[in-house]
């Protein structure tokens, strides 16, 4: 397999595994166990002195090549697919903590990866505290003697803040801690954290890898010594694994990740510039746009813009829903980078559960809405909207 292979090119061949059939596309197997020629083959396998697949909780074919062609793509390692970009977030924090331990993170997350590290974590015993993630001096205050692990999404959910994954991987090699960065928002086109200096990356597979609504899946990626000392044993025991049919999905959809992500990142660029000139609208946040307040971080890790947009409508609430409710080729979800336009209030929705005061200091307010763009034609999309914001309110 060539290494020198580009993104596109990886992403169509990397990690394939034919069986003797010699089949293009890559072989499902539908299978949870596997058989042995023999006793003595079954204890070597099991002892680890022979290659090959045991159980499918622990690994298969299909995830396998799921797996090796993220690893090409990210630039990791190892990696370990899971059910879900929630079961990867959770397998990649508590897998490496004990109670004692404390976790620093970026208050500006979704609402389950908050609530894992604000509510669940402490209820085994492991601290954590929230500190505005976009000036590194509030990571360096917030550490402590006990501090393990740095977790942070850059650009953020839904207010597209960035964070400098390369000033917080620095802070947490002094200590000795990791830093764990969720990359979705970013896309692995976008953004490499781990050659920014962050030890783990992980991501919801469900967005932009299938992009297409099909299936849920995760993945945590990371060097092998990590994965195979920390992950590895939480991974086989407490079963967050991949199904090989959303492995073979997830295969299909990232061939064609690049194309769509070029798309979707084209189409939130003008609809953001868009957006910008409409008198209705009192805030965009695009990390594409010069007048992104942390454009300088942007053009030192991020290679792209993003094919979301953050817009808050001066209106309020009232105004959000009546603008949603009047789109037409853009539908109204909470999910994101699919090849459909997306659109959500976060206030009633992602974050819902979040304090006001708590949504007050991430900057989502009533007129908050996050935008997810896809593939569609961009001047449908932009007709959507004038038609749309004609009929909301002044």
């Amino acid at each position: 397999m060539s290494k020198k292979w580009r993104p596109a090119t990886q992403l169509v061949h990397g990690g394939t595994l034919r069986s003797p059939y010699g089949e293009t596309s890559e072989a499902l197997y539908l299978t949870q166990g596997f058989v042995y020629e023999s006793s003595e083959a079954a204890e070597a396998r099991f002892k680890g002195e022979t290659d090959g697949f045991i159980y499918a909780r622990y690994a298969s074919p299909t995830n396998d090549m799921f797996e090796k062609r993220m690893c090409l793509l990210e630039g990791a390692e190892d990696a370990r697919a899971t059910a879900s970009g929630m079961a990867a977030v959770s397998a990649a924090i508590l897998c490496q903590l004990k109670a004692g331990d404390h976790i620093v993170a970026a208050r500006a997350l979704f609402g389950s990866c908050r609530w894992v590290v604000e509510t669940l974590a402490p209820k085994y015993g492991i601290e954590c505290t929230l500190v505005d993630g976009r000036d590194l001096a509030n990571w360096e205050k917030a550490i402590k003697p006990n501090t393990k692990l740095f977790f942070l999404e850059s650009p953020t959910n839904p207010t597209l803040e960035v964070v400098d994954i390369a000033g917080v991987a620095k802070l947490a090699n002094q200590i000795g801690a990791k830093v764990v960065v969720d990359n979705v928002f970013a896309t692995p086109l976008f953004q490499k954290p781990l050659e920014l200096g962050a030890h783990i990356v992980v991501y919801s597979a469900t967005k932009h890898i299938d992009g297409q609504g099909r299936c849920l899946g995760g993945v945590v990626l990371s060097d092998k010594k990590w994965i195979e000392e920390e992950l590895q044993d939480y991974f086989r025991h407490t079963g967050p694994a991949l199904s090989p049919f959303n492995a073979w999905t997830l295969l299909k959809g990232i061939e064609t990740m690049p194309l769509r992500v070029k798309q979707q990142t084209a189409n939130a660029g003008k609809i953001a510039d868009f957006l910008a000139d409409q008198s209705k609208v009192g805030k965009v946040i695009y990390p594409g746009r010069a007048d992104h307040p942390q454009a300088d971080i942007i053009a030192r890790q991020m290679s792209g813009g993003s094919t979301l947009v953050c817009f808050e409508l001066k209106g309020g609430k009232e105004a959000a829903f009546k603008l949603q409710n009047a789109l037409e080729v853009v539908k109204i979800s909470n999910n994101l980078g699919d090849a459909k336009s997306l659109i959500t209030h976060p206030a009633t929705t992602t974050h819902k559960n979040l304090t006001d005061e708590a949504r007050a200091e991430l900057g989502i307010s009533g007129g908050t809405l996050r935008l997810s763009c896809g593939i569609e034609d961009t001047d449908d999309l932009l007709e959507d909207f004038a038609a749309a914001l004609s009929k909301v309110s002044a």
